[in-house]
């Protein structure tokens, strides 16, 4: 069978261009992500030879950079790498980029790790060594798949409702309508591990409408939609109705996009989760646009006055996470995914963890860890004095409160 190895290969030369004849002759523009030296050299050898542009990156966090100023056809990228991971490179990317089909490659296959792919939208999932002629065939269909898809996009992105085929908006607003009636809430525990029991549960939005298949695409339907503040309210609604059924002394934890912020219906003594608000912690997302909150410390102010609290997510991940642990002062910090992960084998991240956590609890704050797999990370973060442990080590996102078992 041909596969792509690390080896060393004599270099092959690069065919021509091929002419976008038919679906399996459209060149593309690739963006092969992977720590391994060799396998970049293999992988833009042999999509070079089918006539795509190859571009390369050796870890996570080079990949960001390059997608945020160049527009790719395909991502391809290992799942397991040093620092950011592909999973994690995969959330990051699917926060500005709905329609780049991403190809994820991996030599040691995980349900955990395939769960959370095709959550975020991976559109496959490749194993070690990698079929030549199957990854030649996935890289042509994603190259045509988001053409395609980027037809669309620009179209109703630019010609708007009046000049496009009224079919295209017709039909996102159907799908999107079918989306909210079947809008549902899976939540997935945080534990407070020293303790060995559950502190809290996340809720985290899903629908069954196949024509919107993750949240990603959800939000992004209502921003086009103009319909965040129906789907926002459908949200914290739907986590109230399901919260009936919640362990009495559990907290929850309830997404709340910045644009949240500016709606009077959080506000309301009648709004869904102010009677329980007692058990609410409201995690702040989408921090860059915070600035966009005029009189943001009035709002956090008033939100607390009636009994919730705040957090923020991803502390460790740049200048929005620490801009907001400074203009908010929450109550409880999520860390980046990016530092959790595989700090059992990383002193640099344990510094880091320990000096976050230290921070926090000088300043009256609880720490959460989110995105623990492994045994190790867990006992890590343990002995790092993190308060609280998420991940799919303890238990994945489902319908209901599930148990842990300790």
């Amino acid at each position: 069978m041909e596969t792509v190895r690390a080896a060393p290969a004599a270099p092959a030369t690069p065919a021509p261009a091929a002419v976008p004849a038919k679906q399996d002759d459209i060149p593309g523009r690739i963006l092969v992500v992977d720590d391994e030296p060799a396998l970049l050299r293999a992988y833009s050898r042999t999509l070079s030879a089918s006539g795509h542009q190859v571009e390369t990156a050796s870890d996570g966090e080079a990949a960001v950079g390059l997608c945020r100023a160049n527009d790719y056809d395909v991502i391809i990228s290992d799942i397991s790498m040093p620092g950011m991971d592909g999973i994690q490179l995969l959330r990051t990317v699917r926060e500005s980029n709905l329609d780049v089909p991403v190809v994820l490659v991996t030599a040691s296959p995980a349900v955990q790790t395939a769960l959370e792919a095709v959550e975020y939208g991976a559109l496959r999932y490749l194993l070690k060594p990698v079929d030549i002629p199957e990854l030649r065939k996935v890289v042509s269909r994603a190259v045509y798949l988001h053409r395609l898809a980027k037809v669309k996009r620009e179209a109703l992105d630019h010609l708007g409702a009046s000049a496009m085929q009224l079919g295209d908006r017709a039909s996102l607003e159907a799908a999107f309508a079918r989306a909210l009636r079947s809008l549902w809430m899976a939540f997935q525990p945080i534990v407070d591990w020293p303790r060995r029991r559950i502190y809290a549960y996340e809720a985290l939005v899903r629908t069954t409408e196949p024509a919107i298949p993750h949240p990603g695409a959800l939000f992004d339907a209502a921003e086009r939609l103009g319909r965040l503040v129906d789907l926002s309210r459908a949200i914290r609604g739907a986590t109230a109705a399901a919260a009936v059924s919640a362990p009495p002394d559990a907290t929850l934890f309830v997404n709340l996009h910045t644009h949240d912020l500016l709606d009077e219906d959080l506000y309301q003594t009648d709004a869904p989760l102010t009677a329980m608000a007692g058990r609410i912690v409201l995690e702040i997302t989408e921090r860059a646009s915070l600035e966009d909150v005029k009189d943001l410390r009035t709002r956090v102010a008033r939100l607390r006055e009636r009994g919730f609290r705040i957090a923020i997510d991803d502390l460790g991940a740049g200048y929005a996470g620490l801009t907001a642990f400074a203009q908010l002062e929450p109550e409880i910090v999520k860390l980046d995914m990016s530092i959790v992960r595989e700090v059992h084998v990383s002193p640099t991240k344990q510094k880091l963890v320990r000096s976050m956590t230290n921070l926090c609890h000088d300043l009256g704050m609880r720490v959460v860890a989110e995105g623990v797999e492994t045994i190790e990370e867990r006992d890590m973060l343990d002995s790092l004095s993190c308060d609280y442990l998420q991940g799919f080590f303890f238990a994945r996102p489902v319908k209901g409160f599930t148990e842990v078992a300790f």
